[in-house]
């Protein structure tokens, strides 16, 4: 998983995606999204890296199948809130 943290305004930003998403775009109907290395760049990780970072997130933005289980099964993100696009899916929260 490809994970990265900045500070920002609202306190800590998280983003994390899978592997295989970076670079890509999705679409689903008039939604298109990519997946740019501006955004999700940042380490490459094991998945408990990932769940200690969503722990400790203000604002989460996940892209892809394994990330977003991972903040499923963490109880961070509601399944019936997960956008499908093509071929992946996409998950934010914040945390007020």
């Amino acid at each position: 998983m490809i994970l990265s943290e900045r500070q920002t305004d609202r306190g800590l930003l998280v983003t994390a995606c899978d592997p295989d998403v970076l670079g890509e775009t999705f679409a689903n109907g008039d939604t298109e999204f990519t997946v740019t290395e501006e955004f999700y760049g940042g380490d490459t990780v094991e998945p408990e890296a990932v769940r200690e970072s969503l722990a400790r997130a203000n604002v989460a933005n996940l892209v892809g199948t394994e990330v977003v289980a991972l903040a499923i099964e963490e109880g961070h993100v509601e399944e019936a809130n997960v956008l499908d696009l093509d071929g992946t899916v996409h998950a934010q929260f914040m945390r007020l």
